[in-house]
């Protein structure tokens, strides 16, 4: 893999915060989980699963802290991880302590402090979202949240995202201005704006400078998994770390 195959955040981060978004391309496995599937979970051949890690290798300066991710808030130290935590966000202080959550729909949250002192990234499905898992990974960032910048990285986008009622009311009953970010869909539906969910959390946290967010994973099919797309999918990964 080379970095080609995923992209930079395009973000005004300090020079020595370092971020990277895979898509679906630069790995070995094969169809429907080609090619860069980073995700062990999903039914791929494990070799290939391996592989596809072992290739980060040449891009990031570290083994990730890889999390057993379960639409949680749990927040883990990355550098004092061991193998495998469960949680869906981490956080790093240390130079080459590599954060890292995996999506294919679900919207992944990159966050630094102006400084260049520390990093985080947070998956932020809908239910993590709602419960604060941005809120979670914030507070263990333990820095004033207008010093922070944050980076949306690829989600489904509000078209191409139903939900049912019980979604946009868990949301309205912790902040009824939310409800502008769920529109009418078919059968009592919602289409439902991750993006704006997320920006919503962010302000309301002090975050002012918040970037990315021109994404649709469910639309883009040459360049991202999608599970409400295909189903059976790979995953991609967001990284962030010090150098």
């Amino acid at each position: 893999m080379n970095v080609n195959d995923g992209f930079r955040p395009d973000w005004p981060a300090p020079a020595n915060v370092r971020s990277l978004q895979t898509t679906r391309h630069g790995g070995v496995s094969v169809a429907p989980y080609d090619s860069l599937n980073l995700g062990d979970h999903v039914g791929d051949n494990p070799l290939a699963v391996a592989r596809n890690r072992l290739l980060l290798n040449r891009v990031v300066p570290s083994e990730p802290v890889w999390l057993e991710q379960v639409h949680g808030t749990q927040v883990i130290n990355a550098d004092l991880a061991g193998c495998r935590p469960r949680g869906d966000a981490a956080v790093a202080r240390h130079a080459g302590s590599v954060c890292v959550v995996m999506t294919a729909d679900c919207l992944p949250v990159l966050l630094c402090d102006e400084t260049g002192a520390v990093v985080g990234a947070a998956h932020a499905g809908w239910r993590g979202l709602c419960d604060g898992v941005i809120e979670a990974t914030v507070r263990e960032m333990n820095v004033a949240p207008e010093k922070l910048l944050a980076w949306l990285g690829p989600a489904i986008s509000q078209p191409a995202f139903e939900v049912g009622e019980e979604v946009r009311a868990a949301f309205m009953v912790k902040d009824p201005q939310t409800s502008a970010a769920f529109i009418p869909g078919m059968d009592g539906k919602w289409q439902a704006d991750l993006y704006r969910l997320a920006r919503r959390r962010l302000q309301m946290l002090g975050i002012e400078r918040i970037y990315g967010g021109e994404f649709c994973t469910f639309r883009d099919p040459q360049r991202f998994f999608s599970y409400r797309r295909d189903g059976i999918t790979g995953r991609m990964g967001s990284f962030i770390w010090l150098e």
